[in-house]
């Protein structure tokens, strides 16, 4: 099992995201203006007139064949509305590229930030003790990034918030924040993480919140007996939680 895979199933109708009318046809424009805006870097950086910012270097990347499938995951998100999780055989064989050139164009996309992707596994059953489980084909979704909105005409930015709107969210996120930290290590698990993960989380949260009770009402008291000839005064130490 690959590294960072989650259970197919266990998180999916939080990570799809179904596409608004024309979105994905407005992705589709914006990964080909930046495939313009790619072939000027890579001109610039050759002819050695400026140096290439990071940001400008991962976007300079960015090929004909990562677009063409970048087109096909938009089709698929379209269609499926938002569920998309092709094989690399199936985007070779829709792309009519080979499986390598998709594997490069999916990392190049994913660095860019025009899709997030996320591996999946499946358990399967097994005669010996314990379960099993195989890779499966991953999850994506595709994105606007942040980092090409400025090679965009300037009709395709898109427009700032208004001030309440920004406000409104900066008061929500902090309210959020306030609410989850009055929760127990075990309702912050069971909130955050659905499926079996979420499951496995909670029961640690649950072992961490009785641990804590348990320092919490029974603590140890640290004594200093001094003699002061006649009698002792007891002194009691600081308690620690």
């Amino acid at each position: 099992m690959l590294r960072d895979s989650l259970e197919a199933g266990s998180f999916e109708e939080a990570f799809w995201m179904v596409p608004a009318k024309g979105e994905t046809d407005r992705l589709l424009h914006v990964a080909r203006k930046t495939l313009d805006a790619a072939r000027r870097l890579r001109r610039d950086a050759r002819s050695g007139e400026r140096t290439l910012t990071a940001v400008e270097r991962g976007i300079a990347k960015l090929t004909g064949s990562a677009v063409r499938v970048f087109e096909e995951i938009l089709t698929l998100a379209r269609l499926n509305r938002g569920r998309v999780y092709p094989s690399y055989d199936y985007l070779a064989e829709a792309t009519g590229l080979g499986r390598a050139t998709v594997g490069r164009a999916l990392v190049i996309l994913e660095a860019i930030g025009f899709l997030v992707r996320q591996r999946r596994f499946n358990r399967v059953k097994s005669e010996g003790p314990g379960p099993r489980y195989v890779q499966t084909s991953n999850a994506y979704r595709p994105l606007l990034p942040g980092s090409v909105r400025s090679y965009l005409p300037r009709w395709m930015r898109p427009a700032p918030l208004p001030d309440d709107v920004v406000q409104h969210r900066m008061d929500h996120e902090l309210e959020t924040a306030a609410m989850l930290d009055t929760l127990s290590c075990r309702e912050l698990a069971q909130i955050t993480v659905d499926g079996p993960l979420g499951k496995i989380l909670a029961k640690l949260g649950a072992a961490i919140d009785r641990t804590e009770r348990e320092t919490q009402n029974d603590p140890e008291p640290l004594m200093d007996s001094i003699d002061t000839g006649d009698k002792s005064v007891a002194l009691a130490g600081q308690r620690y939680a």
